[in-house]
C-alpha cells in the first residue's frame, strides 16, 4: 500500500481517523456502508478487507488456519494476522462479529 513520504503527526492521524469512523457511524444501511466503501477503496484494498472479515467467524468457530485457507483461499498469513488482532487487537473485530450475529439471529 502506498505510504506518505512522511507520516501525518500522532494527533493529526487520530483526528482523521476519528473523522473517517463518525463518516461510518453516520449511514444507516449496510447497502450505504456498501457503496462508501466502494467509493472510498480501490478493488485491491476492499478485496482485502473482505478477506480479512471472511475469516473472523470462521476463526472464531477455531476452524485451523490451513483449513481457513483452503475454505477460503486466504492466504495463513492474513489468517494469522487476523488472529493475533481477534486476541489482542482493539475488539472492533469481535464488537462487530457479535452485532452480526445478534441480527443474524433477529432475522
Amino acid at each position: 500500500m502506498k505510504q506518505r513520504p512522511e507520516p501525518l503527526p500522532d494527533h493529526e492521524a487520530s483526528a482523521s481517523l476519528k473523522a473517517l469512523a463518525r463518516a461510518f457511524a453516520g449511514l444507516k444501511t449496510a447497502d450505504e456502508v456498501a457503496r462508501f466503501l466502494d467509493d472510498l477503496c480501490t478493488p485491491a484494498e476492499l478485496e482485502a478487507l473482505v478477506d480479512r472479515w471472511r475469516v473472523v467467524p470462521l476463526l472464531q468457530q477455531g476452524v485451523p488456519y490451513r483449513e481457513i485457507h483452503d475454505r477460503t483461499g486466504v492466504s495463513v498469513t492474513t489468517v494469522g494476522r487476523v488472529a493475533r488482532t481477534l486476541d489482542r487487537g482493539a475488539g472492533g473485530y469481535a464488537i462487530a462479529a457479535r452485532r452480526v450475529a445478534r441480527t443474524n439471529e433477529s432475522h
